[in-house]
Formats: C-alpha cells, sequence, structure tokens
C-alpha cells in the first residue's frame, strides 16, 4: 500500500485556515448556548457516520474530559430511541446528521423545519458550521 500524502504537511496554509475556522466555531457554538460537551457529540456524531476512526477516539475523549456521560456517548448511534436527549440536543442531532448526510438528501425541508421549530436561528447556524467543519476535518483525517 503506497503512504498517502498528508495534506496537513502538503499544505500547510489550507490546514492553517482550517485551524482558524475551527478556532472561530467554537464562540459561535458558546454564544449559540451549544454545549462544549455537547457540541463533541455533535462532531463524534457526524465522525460515526463518515467512519473516520481518529475523529471518533478523539471526540469521545475529548467529550468525556468536557462532562459528557459514558452512557450519552454509548447511545449516540441511536439517540432517537433514547431519553438521554433533550429537545434542542435532539434537533442539534437530526441537523449535523443531515448535513454529514448532504449527498443522499440535502437538508430535507421537513428536517430543517422540525430544527427551527426548536433552535434559534444563532442555534441553527452554528450548528450548520460545526456540520460544515466536522465533516471538513474528517475528510481531511480519512
Amino acid at each position: 500500500m503506497q503512504e498517502r500524502v498528508n495534506l496537513g504537511k502538503a499544505g500547510p496554509d489550507l490546514y492553517q485556515a482550517m485551524l482558524a475556522l475551527e478556532g472561530q466555531l467554537k464562540p459561535a457554538l458558546a454564544a449559540a448556548g451549544i454545549d462544549k460537551g455537547f457540541s463533541h457529540l455533535l462532531r463524534l456524531r457526524a465522525s460515526q457516520i463518515n467512519q473516520c476512526a481518529f475523529c471518533v477516539r478523539m471526540h469521545t475523549r475529548d467529550a468525556l474530559a468536557a462532562g459528557e456521560s459514558q452512557d450519552r456517548i454509548s447511545v449516540l448511534p441511536a439517540w432517537r430511541e433514547t431519553g438521554y436527549f433533550s429537545d434542542l440536543e435532539r434537533a442539534a442531532l437530526e441537523l449535523v446528521e443531515s448535513v454529514t448526510l448532504v449527498a443522499t438528501d440535502q437538508v430535507p425541508d421537513a428536517v430543517y423545519e422540525r430544527v427551527a421549530a426548536v433552535l434559534s436561528q444563532d442555534q441553527i447556524a452554528a450548528v450548520a458550521w460545526l456540520g460544515v467543519v466536522i465533516n471538513a476535518w474528517n475528510r481531511i483525517a480519512i
């Protein structure tokens, strides 16, 4: 198997731009009232869908370090079937999944309507941007 190009080393300026985007995302999430620990669960869920082992491991550890419970992490792939998540969190999870699966069905109107009934515009924007950023990171890592 041929060794793959390390995108961070091959394009350090582009990698630094990704780090800067990530740096801008964190205060946007905080301003929108998205808890730091939960933001790692959102990143983890997208990474699970994308099968990015590096990011799954990293965001599991980050979520635990930020105070998320092992139970919430364990049931994350089946979040719809549990009572572990608030309405806000469920809406955010649905949105980040839809952004992650955009090639399958875009972000369907029905999803957006459910999300908009629970999340503010600032929260929708912050979660959508989180989806964009983690999906980019997943592709860099994979």
